[in-house]
Protein backbone atom coordinates (compact mmCIF):
# COMPACT_ATOMS: atom_id res chain seq x y z
CA UNK A 1 0.00 0.00 0.00
CA UNK A 2 1.28 3.37 -0.91
CA UNK A 3 1.51 5.78 1.46
CA UNK A 4 2.75 9.53 1.05
CA UNK A 5 3.36 11.88 3.45
CA UNK A 6 4.03 15.77 2.51
CA UNK A 7 5.36 18.34 4.76
CA UNK A 8 7.27 21.56 4.75
CA UNK A 9 4.78 24.08 3.16
CA UNK A 10 3.70 27.44 4.55
CA UNK A 11 3.27 31.53 4.29
CA UNK A 12 6.34 32.86 2.47
CA UNK A 13 7.03 36.14 1.07
CA UNK A 14 7.58 36.55 -2.52
CA UNK A 15 11.78 35.62 -3.14
CA UNK A 16 11.67 34.07 -0.01
CA UNK A 17 12.50 29.85 0.11
CA UNK A 18 11.01 26.83 1.51
CA UNK A 19 12.05 23.36 1.85
CA UNK A 20 9.65 20.40 0.72
CA UNK A 21 9.43 16.43 2.19
CA UNK A 22 8.00 13.85 0.90
CA UNK A 23 7.58 10.34 2.96
CA UNK A 24 7.10 8.00 1.14
CA UNK A 25 5.97 4.46 1.88
CA UNK A 26 6.44 2.65 -1.17
CA UNK A 27 8.15 -0.51 -2.68
CA UNK A 28 11.35 -0.30 -4.15
CA UNK A 29 11.07 3.27 -3.72
CA UNK A 30 14.79 3.97 -4.96
CA UNK A 31 13.64 1.93 -8.72
CA UNK A 32 10.76 4.47 -8.83
CA UNK A 33 10.61 8.03 -10.62
CA UNK A 34 9.46 10.37 -8.09
CA UNK A 35 7.63 13.68 -8.85
CA UNK A 36 6.26 16.56 -6.94
CA UNK A 37 3.32 18.00 -8.68
CA UNK A 38 1.22 21.39 -7.48
CA UNK A 39 -2.04 21.69 -7.97
CA UNK A 40 -3.19 25.81 -8.21
CA UNK A 41 -6.96 26.60 -7.08
CA UNK A 42 -8.91 26.54 -10.15
CA UNK A 43 -6.01 24.55 -12.23
CA UNK A 44 -5.16 20.56 -12.99
CA UNK A 45 -2.53 19.50 -10.89
CA UNK A 46 1.10 20.02 -12.90
CA UNK A 47 4.18 17.44 -12.59
CA UNK A 48 6.75 20.32 -11.69
CA UNK A 49 10.06 18.29 -11.07
CA UNK A 50 10.66 14.56 -11.56
CA UNK A 51 14.22 12.75 -10.24
CA UNK A 52 15.16 9.28 -10.62
CA UNK A 53 18.19 7.59 -9.02
CA UNK A 54 20.52 7.81 -12.03
CA UNK A 55 19.47 10.50 -14.11
CA UNK A 56 19.44 13.85 -14.79
CA UNK A 57 16.55 15.80 -13.06
CA UNK A 58 13.24 17.16 -14.92
CA UNK A 59 11.99 20.56 -14.10
CA UNK A 60 9.31 22.42 -15.97
CA UNK A 61 10.00 25.69 -17.15
CA UNK A 62 8.72 28.10 -14.78
CA UNK A 63 10.92 26.59 -11.84
CA UNK A 64 13.80 25.76 -13.62
CA UNK A 65 17.16 27.52 -11.60
CA UNK A 66 15.01 28.21 -8.91
CA UNK A 67 13.64 24.54 -7.41
CA UNK A 68 16.00 21.37 -6.81
CA UNK A 69 14.55 18.10 -6.11
CA UNK A 70 16.29 15.74 -4.30
CA UNK A 71 16.28 12.22 -2.82
CA UNK A 72 17.54 10.16 -0.27
CA UNK A 73 16.50 6.43 -0.70
CA UNK A 74 17.83 5.13 2.46
CA UNK A 75 15.15 7.22 3.80
CA UNK A 76 12.23 7.06 1.32
CA UNK A 77 12.06 10.34 1.26
CA UNK A 78 12.31 13.26 -1.63
CA UNK A 79 12.73 16.93 -0.98
CA UNK A 80 11.65 20.09 -3.20
CA UNK A 81 14.00 23.03 -2.67
CA UNK A 82 12.25 25.95 -4.07
CA UNK A 83 13.52 29.15 -3.98
CA UNK A 84 12.87 33.14 -5.43
CA UNK A 85 9.75 31.90 -4.82
CA UNK A 86 6.74 34.16 -6.36
CA UNK A 87 3.22 34.36 -6.25
CA UNK A 88 2.39 31.88 -9.07
CA UNK A 89 3.89 29.15 -7.01
CA UNK A 90 1.09 28.83 -4.55
CA UNK A 91 -0.53 25.97 -4.68
CA UNK A 92 -0.70 22.37 -2.93
CA UNK A 93 2.29 20.68 -3.65
CA UNK A 94 1.80 16.96 -3.59
CA UNK A 95 4.48 13.98 -3.92
CA UNK A 96 4.20 10.84 -6.31
CA UNK A 97 5.76 8.43 -8.85
CA UNK A 98 6.14 9.48 -12.15
CA UNK A 99 3.50 8.65 -13.81
CA UNK A 100 1.86 8.74 -10.87
CA UNK A 101 -0.18 6.01 -9.04
CA UNK A 102 -2.87 7.31 -8.04
CA UNK A 103 -2.52 7.10 -4.56
CA UNK A 104 -1.97 11.00 -3.58
CA UNK A 105 -1.42 12.24 0.20
CA UNK A 106 -2.69 14.97 2.10
CA UNK A 107 -0.03 17.65 0.03
CA UNK A 108 1.17 20.58 1.58
CA UNK A 109 0.18 23.94 0.85
CA UNK A 110 1.98 27.29 -0.32
CA UNK A 111 1.33 30.41 -0.11
CA UNK A 112 3.60 32.86 -1.39
CA UNK A 113 2.30 36.50 -0.54
CA UNK A 114 3.62 39.25 -3.66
Amino acid sequence: QVQLVESGGGLVQAGGSLRLSCAASITMFSLRPMGWYRQALGKQRELVARATSGGSPFYIDSVKGRFTISRDNAKNTVYLQMNSLTAEDTAVYYCNTVPNVGNWGQGTQVTVSS
